[in-house]
């Protein structure tokens, strides 16, 4: 779906998009991954991704000569590094991470970190038929320059319609998790769209979509169960950098 959508646009550019099936990716994320990972490229190509920017990317080698594009676009909550390779060398590469002290971690592990770091799943807090606005993805998008760009003039008419926010559930008798309803003070109602017990925070959180007269430091009810239970309505992220920010 993403490839037919990118493809379509770059029809009217000189553009070729194609899917780099001999190419494979590993991403390496926490505390120690940048450091793990600049352990294993060429000494002399070390410094370059030592001081590689957040949101960025460049070639180096491995110590083997192996080419590697290694990015910092991680999405986890966690620093770290995204390593792509051709596949015929991600097995060895991936064995050496082992060998440094890299341990692998599932998809349930990326997901209480990426919620506890306030980041959208495509598919669970969004997708295609949700406005970014409504969506907390607000600072992505430049609404203010003269640029423009696919989708820019039906945002500015539409405007935003809710709010994304960070909840934290206050009453025993549930965990918080995706489609609960959640009821505002005004009596309006949002719906939480991720919810999970938080590791690092050892409480129930979750995203949720409520109302615009929702406020940070509200509380409001969440429906579990045919329970009313008491959430507070807190700024994202909850966690940062290792850091519990929300409480």
């Amino acid at each position: 779906k993403d490839l037919a959508w990118i493809k379509q646009h770059a029809a009217a550019f000189q553009v070729e998009v194609q899917l780099r099936e001999d190419l494979a990716i590993i991403a390496v994320q926490g505390p120690q991954a940048r450091a793990k990972v600049i352990e294993l490229v060429a000494a002399d190509q070390r410094d370059a991704l030592d001081k590689l920017a957040r949101f960025s990317a460049v070639d180096v080698r491995a110590a083997d000569g192996v080419a590697l594009f290694v990015a910092r676009t991680g999405y986890t909550g966690e620093d770290g590094f995204e390593i792509l390779l051709p596949q015929s060398a991600v097995v060895a590469f991936w064995e050496k991470l082992l060998a440094a002290g890299v341990k692998p971690a599932g998809l349930g592990a990326r997901d209480t970190l990426r919620l506890e770091a306030g980041m959208n799943l495509y598919g669970q807090d969004m997708d295609d038929s949700v406005n970014p606005l409504d969506a907390g993805l607000a600072w992505t998008i430049d609404l203010v320059s003269e640029r423009d760009f696919i989708g820019k003039a039906a945002l500015q008419a539409k405007g935003q319609g809710a709010q994304f926010v960070g909840l934290i559930l206050r009453e025993k008798g549930g965990i918080l998790r995706a489609h609960q309803k959640v009821v505002a003070a005004s009596g309006l109602e949002g719906e939480i769209t991720s919810g999970t017990f938080s590791p690092s925070m050892q409480q129930a959180i979750a995203l949720a979509r409520v109302p615009m007269d929702v406020a940070i430091g509200d509380t409001v009810h969440v429906i579990i169960r045919d329970k009313r239970l008491a959430a507070s309505v807190v700024k994202l992220p909850f966690v940062r950098n290792g850091k519990v920010l929300a409480a």
